[in-house]
């Protein structure tokens, strides 16, 4: 692999540690090897431990005295959490944002969700950051700030539980239906039938994955 330019390292090793922790490049609960990985990249351990605390502030890793950074692992609590507070926040944000969407934002949403319908078809690698970002189209256009960056931090924890999620067969062609018709309803500035929709595919997901952290599977 090239080494990374040096303009915005930080910000560059952030995004890059974090894309590989979402697509299951470390095992969880696995140990990150700086040395191995400093190397690889062309760089230092200094900017890479900084961007290590960066995702440790995410909730993406964990540091130990003495021992480094460790994958944290998929836990029900967290799942449970996280979409709790999604269930919350989302349906009416996406309610609001349907109202407010401009032409631009409504075809930058269609795109999205193009580009996560032709991943479920190829190998699905990277399915976890379209689905952040079709879900992200959605709520930006709320025009709520605050709750969209704690939204946006929801869906970067979540990250991991969406792969997780997806796994079973066939999983991931329900969930291309469900986004289609919030997508519908989204451009048709429905915003009571979006909100219900959301909500329901928040909570089918979650017990899903309740089934799923239970067993094991």
């Amino acid at each position: 692999m090239s080494n990374i330019v040096v303009r915005n390292l930080s910000e560059q090793l952030v995004d890059l540690v974090r894309d590989r922790i979402l697509a299951g490049a470390f095992p969880d609960d696995g140990a990150i090897k700086q040395d191995v990985l400093a190397a690889e990249l062309g760089i230092s351990k200094i900017p890479l431990r900084e961007a290590l605390t960066r995702l440790e502030q995410e909730g993406l890793v964990r540091s130990q005295a003495n021992r480094g950074y460790f994958v944290r692992p998929l836990e029900a609590s967290e799942a449970e959490e996280v979409y709790a507070l999604r269930i919350k926040l989302e349906p009416e944000t996406v309610a609001a944002a349907s109202l407010n969407a401009t032409p631009e934002e409504q075809e930058e949403a269609k795109k999205i969700l193009a580009q996560l319908n032709a991943l479920s078809h190829d190998d699905g690698v990277g399915m976890g950051a379209y689905n952040r970002a079709f879900h992200m189209a959605l709520i930006r256009p709320s025009r709520q700030p605050v709750t969209t960056r704690i939204l946006e931090r929801l869906h970067v924890i979540g990250d991991r539980y969406v792969r997780k999620h997806l796994e079973p067969l066939g999983r991931d062609h329900r969930a291309n239906e469900e986004h289609a018709q919030l997508l519908d309803m989204w451009l048709a500035r429905d915003a009571k039938a979006v909100a219900k929709l959301m909500q329901k595919h928040i909570r089918q997901t979650i017990q899903d994955l309740r089934a799923q952290l239970k067993n094991g599977g």
